[in-house]
């Protein structure tokens, strides 16, 4: 483990951009902390904190000047890795012929700034849905093959974290290159920094650096500690893929259907969910048409729509299906469950649907209206 100052952490963004990165991190835009480009420490949410509950976020000022003193926002990495649109090809029509073309898919080369525990391991499971399988996603390849990662890690937790729960946080413990913990002690502003990759021993290498000291280390330590003792959200997982397959006929699903308004908001907010569709837009002459991919949610009706109706046409089957899915089917599917504890879906749900909440309803009436 070593040490930077808090000074030099311009000097890696400057690094990193010598080495042909685009630089994400954090930045305010409308209210809330999301990820974009960045080019210095000047952009980043200095002195802003962020509360949030069920249905709940706001940005507050700190009494101090943290530059990653707040929780997951409600843009992930995903955003970037899979993007919400992305155009196939583009069709046009000239003196009675139509040429096809397949748009470019040419993504800047990204480093993402001040990834959490969470975030990493959505993106491990994003990796293996869409690289590791029989039929890769091509550009998500494009775009995850040779990111590089500097991992922030919690120094303290918000009021819809509970990454604790799923063992994914709050420390970073594999994925990155680097990994970073912010340290404010005694009037001193500084970062530790521990090496995951050999790149990031590269990238190091550049950087002004001194090693950490046993105090540095159980500084680290506390923070981590903070935080994962401040989760605001906690999730029972033993057995709740079975619990979940035993429970269709809850009568939990009728009571949180009731509030549900299957807006689709958790879908676009989660780090995990990946589903998309396909659409062709012709211009108003006929003579320009383009076929995009875009997002999807399960809980649109158009989502299971086959011949003859929707397979899920009630908001009980489709907040059913994005429940049982994110927690048991998932684990079916690709050996872990979809959900890493950020919170997001609760924060932005805008009735303020826990997922916590329904799970422990779930689990107190286990067994609920199954057929005697």
């Amino acid at each position: 483990m070593d040490v930077i100052e808090c000074e030099s952490l311009d000097a890696l963004l400057g690094v990193l951009r010598g080495r042909g990165f685009t630089v994400i991190g954090p930045t305010v835009r409308e209210g809330a902390i999301v990820y974009d480009r960045v080019s210095s420490t000047g952009d980043l949410p200095r002195w802003l904190s962020d509360e949030q509950d069920g249905g709940t976020y706001r940005l507050v000022d700190r009494d101090d000047d943290a530059l990653f003193g707040y929780v997951a926002g409600p843009r992930s990495w995903k955003h970037f890795l899979h993007p919400p649109r992305i155009a196939l090809w583009r069709a046009q029509r000239n003196n009675g012929e139509i040429e096809i073309r397949e748009e470019p898919d040419e993504p800047p080369r990204y480093a993402f700034l001040g990834v959490r525990s969470c975030d990493l391991h959505a993106i491990a499971i994003q990796d293996r849905v869409m690289m590791e399988g029989e039929h890769p996603d091509p550009h998500y390849v494009s775009r995850r093959e040779g990111a590089f990662i500097i991992a922030i890690n919690c120094g303290e937790a918000g009021g819809t974290c509970f990454c604790v729960s799923m063992g994914t946080g709050p420390r970073a413990d594999k994925g990155y290159d680097l990994a970073l913990t912010e340290i404010i002690d005694e009037g001193r502003h500084y970062f530790t920094v521990e090496v995951g990759s050999e790149r990031g021993a590269a990238v190091m290498a550049e950087i002004p650096s001194a090693p950490a000291s046993a105090t540095d280390e159980g500084l680290v330590q506390n923070a981590v500690e903070r935080a994962a003792s401040q989760m605001g959200r906690k999730l029972e997982t033993d057995g709740i893929k079975e619990l979940l397959y035993r429970n269709y006929e809850n009568p939990r699903w009728d009571e949180v259907s009731e509030r549900c308004l299957t807006c689709g908001n958790c879908t676009m907010v989660c780090p995990t969910c990946f589903c998309t569709t396909v659409e062709d837009v012709i211009d108003l002459s006929g003579d320009e048409a383009e076929r995009v991919r875009e997002w999807d949610s399960c809980f649109t009706m158009d989502f299971s729509y086959v011949h003859g109706g929707s397979v899920r046409s009630s908001s009980r089957s489709r907040y059913l299906q994005w429940m049982t899915h994110r927690l048991a089917t998932w684990i079916d599917q690709f050996g872990t469950s979809g959900c890493v504890g950020c919170g997001r879906c609760i924060t932005w749900c805008p009735v303020a649907i826990d997922i916590t909440e329904e799970a422990a309803a779930i689990r107190a009436t286990d067994g609920m209206g199954n057929a005697p």
